[in-house]
């Protein structure tokens, strides 16, 4: 087959454009939830996102941004980057697999037969489109989020080190290494994932390139690991690290501007790399080569792994003493390394553009990464905290205090110094860097309770009982001191350790992942472990029905679940076939098997040990292994080819060619036509709307309070992206808690002004007043005015040592002017009876973070000026208790200081206006509109707000405007679209029987009255061992108390359905006691 070059391009070409048109048709219009609105905006406007940060995708986003015809089309162009990474992710992996199978079928150099190019191509083309058509890439192919160009980045290197393999033995094929650094370089722009491809890089250059024996390999893998910690552990926070002692030097030592030592750094480094790299390739002096080198492997921050500086001196001495010792160093090596070393910095070097857009005080500036200390937190991710991982305490170590005076404290670990720029006095006082403290890394515990490799660490007791369940954990029990005081504690043993980590870490949170893309999944439910929620499954009933219980009796919202995908376990056979023809096929099967399977490890299980997750994860993590998803799709496209030479013993070899690839093609069909339905977002708009929804139940100029993802990140999306209400201000309360953020809500954002926040930068800067006791001092009674509160906190002689300060009474009072109230708008005239005279706010706990501090103080300081609001997904911990005052007028609740004796309030005009004027659905009335848990989750939440409202208006005696909410609701949020839960449909039926539509009320009451039934038969046919297993919504206690209630409700209501009801609950009178 001489022209199979030829053949393999075009065939390739062909599976890009079949991924790409796929990726484009069925791309989300708008932002998605979770972060893709935070990184579209961030792309659009190039400002800066949550760590680590993604500037490189931001870059790119913007050039794709610049082709949208108005704001409104700029997710639609981001996303189709995604579609298109995507895509040629796919066109690289048909390759990467042909390429696999040429050099396994081609082992002594012949060229490929007709029917061996058929199979080879076959094999590309499965392989691809099932990873086409898998669950998680085609989930992040279609949004604007940093997955799908990480995926990218990973197939790229891999593609270029298939080509270096052809080109090994070419004087030229250096240059394919130099472009994989570099394309690694760009990747930390982007995500990290891509580094794990490293170590398989590094096998298949020893394959290729030294002789295969257990010595060698050995030294490989070795070498692989090293590399891999080098980049990230050594160079990638080394380099800002070093930077860092740059600017401290020059900065506090010699009195220079900020940033000065960081500029000083990047030049110095360029001379050193520009010399380093002569030296090692033109230079004739063995001392200056040598030299030369160590110095550019030092000013890049390699040997600068961990936090102190002992390891980083040791790491250099050995590197010196290796290179001024060992007398024969290929001169070729080390300008590699120096030349690789270099494109890897240019790359990485697009975090620049982080600092310089965050120098600019851009609206979205999170961490405000504008000098070297700021920005090595922000690359480091401190404001999430580090989970152990080879060692460490597990979840029941008692902690170690010390005794001072009468009270005993924990013994704080301490971490780095917390540098962080000195807040000026006067205008001429020159720029100097401060000590803020150290970073607290944990506090010492008994060491009888650490362990190695901890899996069960988090102390959050809701992560404690799954750590129980899933390990089995009856552990070893200890006589513990707890400050004077004995009492007992249980270690888990490192066995149930382990157990955990196989069971729960592995099992539940990687393969249940691997085998929703290959085999099958449940539904699109987020499972923590039920065997009604999320799980994978086959297709098969006599295994799914071993597994879960007869998935047949299962009610129509979990039987008609979209995210419901079989695929009769064939991807995976077809995988594990393709796997077993590498290793039947001698050596370069083997060595290629290693190689994939390096691959596979890399971007899944090391990631599963990487990350320790705990239970109770916020949304499902599939997409952080997608990397390994790819790998196994190499061994379902090498699947073919174990066809092939099983069909051809038997029939002509052409044809066997022929049919083995058309009858292999009709897996990816059948994922295709599985995950379709689930995966075509191309007319659901959800997220931009319910970021509206929320901004336009806000009043002119307000502050929103939000906390999440989805009531934060959506919200920010329509102000940076589409311009939509900007006169309102955002304000996250878990940001609230850093004094960056508090900088920026100070300063003005298109039309909103800086919040009403009047304390100068010194009195919340990091590490003062992060936090505040309450206690009750009996001066003052209880109570205590809420400014004279704040001004004794700001008060030096009440804060400790370590920056906490102190509320003296635990209900705060604000005194109410009431025509400031009328003038400002805050209450209508017509309720001025109605305003309190004071507002008492109660402050729950012994102790509060800065955020609930700067809530109060926004609150005092504000004086009724501009509306303040808090959305209804925010909790109530993360607030101070001014819950009395709130006030209903759309998805947000307002602030007003009306008598709390009248009850809950709905603001009813407002409202109605908002919903009925403004809100926006998100499509969901389309009937192919597909909304997944998220979505389905806010989509209830506005059910239940118009619930309330409608329900506020017949009380009001407004039936007819009570009508059209309710009516409203069923059009835009439909049963078929959000199925109906008791908590959302409750409010529907009673305002529906209220004014008299009984047909309607009682179809919906029928409706989710017989979705009860079928749970709780369900869960009659379940064994007894897999009935303590069930959700708690699924449980039969919770069915029966709903069915219960339902008919009560329609007792109440003379419905004629009460007939139908009694006679279906005959059947559970034995178990009801009756």
């Amino acid at each position: 087959m001489k022209r199979f070059k030829l053949y393999d391009t075009v065939t390739g070409w062909a599976v890009f454009a079949v991924a790409a048109t796929v990726y484009l048709m069925t791309i989300e219009p708008t932002g998605s939830l979770w972060d893709c609105g935070e990184f579209i905006s961030s792309a659009y406007k190039l400002e800066v996102g949550h760590p680590p940060g993604a500037p490189f995708f931001m870059l790119t986003g913007r050039l794709f941004s610049l082709f949208a015809s108005d704001p409104t089309k700029v997710a639609a162009m981001v996303n189709s980057m995604s579609a298109l990474c995507s895509a040629f992710t796919i066109l690289l992996l048909f390759w990467s697999i042909t390429h696999i199978a040429r050099r396994i079928v081609t082992r002594d150099g012949k060229e490929i037969t007709l029917p061996q190019g058929i199979a080879i191509l076959g094999s590309g083309a499965v392989g691809a489109l099932a990873y086409t058509f898998s669950d998680t890439f085609w989930f992040s192919a279609v949004e604007g989020e940093v997955y799908a160009y990480s995926s990218l980045f990973t197939a790229l290197v891999v593609w270029c080190m298939l080509k270096w393999e052809d080109q090994a033995d070419s004087p030229s094929s250096a240059r394919w290494l130099v472009l994989i650094s570099y394309l690694m370089g760009l990747s930390i722009g982007v995500h990290l994932l891509n580094l794990l491809a490293i170590p398989a890089l590094v096998l298949l250059y020893y394959f290729r390139k030294y002789p295969v024996n257990a010595r060698n390999t050995i030294a490989a893998v070795i070498a692989s690991v090293l590399l891999l910690a080098a980049v990230l552990y050594g160079m990638i926070p080394g380099f800002i690290k070093v930077a860092s002692r740059f600017e401290l030097l020059f900065v506090n030592g010699l009195g220079c501007s900020f940033n000065t030592g960081m500029a000083v750094y990047i030049v110095l480094t360029a001379a050193i790399l520009i010399w380093a790299i002569y030296e090692t390739q033109a230079g004739n002096s063995w001392l200056r080569r040598r030299i030369a080198f160590l110095l550019a492997v030092v000013i890049l921050g390699v040997p600068f792994m961990g936090n102190g500086l002992m390891l980083g001196i040791v790491i250099t001495a050995a590197i010196a003493v290796f290179i001024f010792v060992r007398k024969e160093l290929n001169r070729h090596w080390l300008n590699m390394i120096v030349v690789c070393m270099t494109v890897m910095l240019i790359g990485y070097s697009s975090y620049t553009m982080l600092v310089v857009r965050s120098m600019a005080n851009t609206p979205m500036d999170q961490n405000s990464p504008e000098d070297v200390f700021s920005l090595q937190s922000y690359l480091n991710r401190e404001q999430y905290g580090d989970n152990p991982l080879f060692y460490g305490p597990l979840y029941s170590a008692p902690r170690i205090y010390e005794v001072e005076g009468n009270m005993c404290k924990p013994i704080i670990i301490d971490g780095s110094t917390i540098w962080q720029r000195k807040v000026k006095e006067t205008d001429g006082e020159k720029d100097s860097y401060i000590s803020a403290g150290k970073r607290v890394k944990g506090v010492e515990v008994d060491p009888r309770f650490k362990t190695l490799f901890p899996r069960m660490y988090s102390t959050e007791q809701s992560h404690i009982q799954v750590y129980e369940q899933w390990g089995k954990v009856k552990g070893t029990p200890y006589t513990v001191d707890i400050c004077g005081r004995q009492e007992q504690r249980v270690m888990p043993t490192f066995g149930e350790n382990l157990r955990f980590f196989f069971s729960y870490q592995v099992g539940f949170m990687y393969w249940r992942y691997f085998l929703w893309n290959f085999s099958g999944r449940q539904n699109d439910f987020q499972g923590h472990g039920e065997i009604d929620k999320g799980n994978w499954i086959t297709g098969l009933p006599f295994i799914d029905n071993a597994l879960y219980g007869d998935q047949s009796k299962l009610p129509d919202s979990y039987r008609n679940n979209r995210g419901h995908n079989v695929y009769f376990m064939l991807p995976l056979l077809l995988g594990l076939l393709g796997l077993l023809w590498q290793l039947s096929s001698k050596r370069s099967g083997i060595l290629n098997f290693w190689i994939v399977f390096t691959l596979f490890f890399m971007t899944g299980l090391a990631i599963v040990v990487y990350l320790n997750q705990t239970p109770y994860q916020p949304r499902e993590r599939d997409y952080a292994y997608a990397g390994s998803f790819y790998a196994f799709s190499i061994w379902i496209g090498l699947g073919v080819m174990f066809f092939y030479d099983l069909v051809k013993r038997f029939a002509p070899r052409t044809a066997a060619a022929v049919a083995v690839s058309l009858l292999c093609l009709g897996v990816p069909a059948l994922m295709a036509q599985q995950n379709w339905d689930d995966h075509d977002r191309s007319q659901r708009t959800l997220a931009r709307d319910l970021g509206s929804d929320y901004l336009n139940s806000c009043e002119e100029d307000a502050i929103y309070f939000c906390n999440g993802d989805n009531d934060t990140f959506c919200v920010w999306f329509n102000q940076e992206v589409e311009g939509r209400r900007t006169d309102v201000r955002a304000c996250n309360l878990s940001y609230l808690s850093t004094d960056w953020y508090i900088d920026q809500m100070k300063r003005g954002a298109y039309e909103s002004a800086p919040l009403p926040i009047s304390w100068h930068p010194k009195d919340y800067a990091a590490g003062h007043l992060d936090f505040a006791h309450v206690i009750d001092h009996p001066q003052f009674g209880g109570k205590m005015d809420l400014g004279l509160a704040l001004m004794l906190l700001r008060d030096s002689r009440f804060i400790d040592e370590d920056g906490t300060g102190c509320f003296f009474a635990r209900t705060l009072t604000l005194p109410i002017d009431k025509e400031q109230v009328i003038r400002t708008g805050t209450v209508p005239e017509k309720d001025r009876e109605l305003i309190a005279d004071t507002m008492y706010i109660r402050l729950n706990g012994n102790i509060i973070n800065k955020s609930q501090i700067m809530f109060l103080e926004m609150l005092y300081t504000n004086d009724w000026v501009r509306p303040i609001y808090i959305a209804t997904t925010v909790g109530e911990s993360f607030y101070p208790d001014v819950n009395a005052y709130l006030q209903l007028e759309g998805m947000a609740q307002r602030i007003v200081p009306l008598d709390p004796a009248a009850g809950r309030r709905v603001n009813s005009d407002v409202m109605y206006r908002n919903i009925m004027e403004h809100f926006r659905f998100g499509n969901a009335k389309i009937p192919s509109v597909y909304l997944d848990e998220p979505y389905s989750r806010s989509c209830r939440s506005l059910r239940m707000v118009m619930n309330e409202l409608a329900g506020t208006l017949i009380r009001e005696g407004r039936k007819d405007e009570a009508k059209k909410v309710l009516d409203k609701s069923l059009e835009e949020l439909p049963d078929y679209a959000v199925p109906f839960d008791y908590w959302s449909a409750r409010g529907i039926i009673d305002g529906y029987y209220a004014l008299g539509e009984t047909s309607v009320a009682d179809s919906i009451l029928i409706g989710l009255f017989t979705e009860c039934d079928r749970s709780a038969e369900w869960m009659l046919s379940l064994p007894p061992h897999k009935q303590g297993r069930v959700s708690s919504g699924m449980s039969l206690g919770n069915s029966l108390a709903i069915m219960q209630e339902l008919q009560r409700c329609a007792r109440r209501n003379d419905s004629p359905a009460v007939g139908q009801l009694n006679e279906v609950m005959q059947k559970y009178a034995p178990l009801l006691g009756r």
